[in-house]
């Protein structure tokens, strides 16, 4: 009982900070299953913490199932990305070349989706990056959404 109990403490002590930012939208079913929940995509919003005026939304897919029910299941490597200026555009401080603006657990071991912001300089535009990462190395899921930096009502 008390190694259940250490592994589910320390694994919401993984999984917390990684959604602090995100928002749940809401879910539609893909599929229903006859026992546990059905699988899923979910839409989930996220503010650019540092660069105010920029939100981004992902769809993702979700395991149901016994396992998902119960958390443990793996979610699969789908999801899509966008994002958007949705108020003047204010950066805090000097952006690095490229940097995690986001980043979420999906599954309970070493599996997240994370979000990588780089600049165009020439082109003036925040790049956004979706990949999804496994404990296993190649070549990632990713997804791809770019935000020209534009006025805002005159501003």
């Amino acid at each position: 009982m008390k190694k259940i109990l250490a592994s589910s403490a320390l694994s919401l002590v993984f999984l917390a900070p990684l959604s602090a930012y995100s928002e749940e939208i809401g879910c539609f079913t893909t599929t229903w299953k006859l026992v546990g929940s059905n699988d899923k995509i979910c839409v989930q919003a996220f503010d650019d913490p540092k660069v105010k005026g920029v939100a981004c939304h992902i769809s993702q897919a979700r395991t149901g199932g016994i396992s998902g029910t119960l958390g443990v299941a793996e979610d699969p490597s789908r999801f899509s990305i966008a994002c958007r200026q949705v108020g003047p555009i204010s950066i805090d401080g000097k952006l690095p070349d490229e940097e995690t603006a986001f980043s979420e657990s999906t599954s309970l071991f070493f599996k997240e989706t994370k979000v990588k912001r780089m600049f165009d300089a020439k082109r003036n535009t925040l790049v956004y990056v979706a990949i999804s990462r496994k404990i296993i190395e190649g070549a990632p899921a990713n997804s791809i959404s770019t935000v020209p930096i534009m006025p805002w009502g005159g501003k």
